[in-house]
């Protein structure tokens, strides 16, 4: 009989995956050339946990449909010094991050969803950025 060393990896099923994958890919983040520094301008290297908190309810509440974010996300966002390379490399790390831990259908929702709000972040950043009359509502 032959037995195989790899086993199939379950799927995010709870808060608790999404702490791991949130954690693990924000410890990407964090070092990465390109997008680390943004990140870095904003938040603290001592004061990540606030931040990841709000991603652990963040992903619940999209994930599980629980009330448990409230907020503004593209708000956060919106006077960020991003471009679509940035949106690119933040997928590609998620992705990465995912395919690192999990598979299944949940799993795919996140890069699916993940890969939608890039999209939509970016279209309303360049709306913006080309729009003197949005630049002040941020």
């Amino acid at each position: 009989m032959v037995f195989s060393i790899f086993t199939n990896m379950d799927d995010i099923s709870d808060k608790a995956d999404i702490k791991v994958f949130v954690d693990d890919f924000y410890s990407k983040v964090r070092i990465d050339p390109l997008i680390g520094p943004v990140f870095a301008s904003i938040i603290p290297s001592d004061n990540w946990s606030p931040h990841l908190e709000r991603m652990y309810s963040f992903w619940n509440t999209v994930l599980f449909g629980q009330a448990d974010y409230r907020g503004n996300p593209f708000s956060k966002h919106a006077k960020l010094p991003i471009k679509q390379v940035h949106f690119d490399r933040w997928i590609e790390l998620l992705i990465e991050t995912l395919n690192n831990s999990f598979e299944g259908k949940k799993t795919e929702e996140v890069k699916t969803r993940a890969i939608k709000m890039g999209k939509l972040f970016q279209s309303k950043l360049e709306h913006i950025q080309g729009n003197n009359s949005f630049k002040n509502l941020f």
